[in-house]
């Protein structure tokens, strides 16, 4: 789904959030691609051939994405590409060190640096929750600095900071407490649940503010 799909008809007077079911197919390849395919493919390389084919299987994996784009003469997003070296540093360092925490944590303390952005940002002229927003659904500047929508992304900017916050920390204890096994199957499980609540969670509150906003204007 384009932005172009997304954009507003010329005579229309108000914005229209998307059909959940168009959100959820939008969605679902990048959650697919990007969370639960990596972890499922470094668990059978791990089931197979131990942590190093599980760590060899998840480069892999993410190159073979590239190549695939590649040979179907797709543009390469700029993200895949710094997921592909991030993940061949990552990789690269724990097979050098022996030690597959390394391999896990970067991107755990990536997800605190995204909770303490989207709290830091909360009380801002532009909240980083806001962009977020605005890129999956395009909003008239005049409904995003109505004070209901300004109010609306400040709690939006807290409840994202706070789920991440509790993602981060769970992957963290897991990390540290538990065997790769049980933190791949928990932790993964976890967060697709927590990550679902909140998103649909934030999908109603934006619904009914957008009613709200629109019987006021």
């Amino acid at each position: 789904m384009t932005a172009h799909s997304l954009a507003l008809p010329p005579a229309a007077q108000h914005p229209v959030l998307p059909r959940l079911s168009v959100l959820i197919k939008h969605a679902a390849p990048r959650v697919l691609e990007g969370m639960i395919l990596p972890v499922a493919v470094f668990y059978a390389g791990l089931l197979l051939a131990g942590v190093h084919g599980g760590l060899v299987m998840a480069v892999a994996w993410v190159y073979g994405g590239v190549a695939l784009r590649l040979v179907r003469r797709q543009k390469v997003p700029g993200t895949v590409l710094l997921a592909m070296l991030a993940i061949t540093v990552r990789a690269a360092l724990a097979l050098i060190t022996g030690d597959v925490v390394i391999y896990f944590l970067q991107p755990t303390l990536g997800v605190f640096a995204a909770s303490l952005a989207f709290l830091a940002t909360a009380a801002t002229p532009r909240p980083l929750i806001q962009r977020v927003t605005t890129d999956l659904v395009p909003l008239p500047d005049h409904l995003v600095r109505h004070p209901v929508m300004r109010r609306f992304f400040v709690h939006l900017s807290l409840l994202w900071g706070t789920v991440q916050f509790v993602n981060g920390s769970l992957s963290l204890w897991l990390l540290f407490s538990e065997s790769i096994e049980t933190y791949l199957i928990v932790r993964t499980s976890a967060v697709a649940v927590l990550m679902v609540l909140a998103a649909a969670a934030s999908l109603l509150a934006f619904k009914r503010v957008l009613r709200v906003v629109q019987h006021r204007i």
